[in-house]
């Protein structure tokens, strides 16, 4: 597949989310607790949302303690836990398509929100597939490759091998796409052969890119996207926005 993933686009804010690691964990143990009751089990092998996201929880690094205990506590009958999920699509500057994915216990709340991020910023919310056409919901699989050791055509061996459809170089990573519902096997494979993972997980790919020029619209891309991703009910945007060089 041609063009960038969301690597690109999360590259930039890297560091900053590594300080909010805290608040990523809070996040993916909310989508582990949503995965354990829509799938009525704690079992990865018997759930497969579960296992996706996992794989997801181990690739941010989140021990294997945390995950245990979220698993627990959503198979817990006092959880008390009512979170659901919801997605809103949209424009972003540019007339940039993004996609936002939320699990939340207050939809009013979270959609005045998400309507807000996208005003203040010179976008606007659509309604429901408005943007969702130009996208390809592919497992996405960033392996680590900054210190140049990973061979691709070892790699690429290894990765058909275990479910991937493709692979491609980019830099300092190595991209791998797999159908969506196949992440968590393939990643965990690629795991026990001792390949670093930085991330792993189900993404919505866009067919196609936007490269913002504006100054003030890359601006408001920027606080755009940030205003929704330190909000602790919103666990992915994607969008279509091209990352600068």
């Amino acid at each position: 597949m041609s063009g960038h993933s969301k690597w690109h686009n999360i590259q930039r804010t890297k560091n900053a989310a590594d300080a909010k690691r805290g608040q990523v964990f809070t996040k993916i143990a909310r989508e582990m607790i949503v995965a354990v009751k829509e799938g009525g089990s704690g079992d990865v092998a018997g759930n497969s949302r579960l296992a996706a996201v996992v794989a997801k929880a181990k690739a941010a690094n989140m021990p294997n303690d945390n995950i245990k205990r979220t698993i627990e506590k959503a198979l817990g009958s006092g959880s008390g836990d009512d979170y659901v999920s919801i997605t809103y699509e949209g424009y972003g500057p540019g007339g940039v398509a993004v996609i936002v994915e939320a699990m939340t216990d207050n939809r009013n709340r979270t959609a005045s929100d998400v309507r807000h991020a996208f005003d203040k910023y010179g976008g606007n919310m659509g309604v429901a597939g408005c943007v969702a056409w130009s996208f390809d919901r592919r497992g996405v699989i960033i392996v680590d490759n900054e210190d140049g050791t990973v061979g691709e055509d070892k790699l690429m061996e290894d990765a058909l091998e275990a479910g991937a459809d493709d692979v491609e170089a980019d830099g300092g990573v190595y991209e791998l796409y797999t159908a969506a519902d196949g992440v968590a096997a393939v990643a965990g494979e690629l795991e026990k052969l001792g390949y670093r993972l930085l991330s792993a997980q189900a993404e919505m790919v866009p067919q196609s890119y936007i490269k913002l020029t504006d100054e003030d619209d890359i601006k408001n891309m920027e606080k755009m996207l940030e205003i929704m991703e330190d909000n602790d009910d919103i666990q992915n945007v994607w969008h279509n926005s091209e990352a600068s060089d």
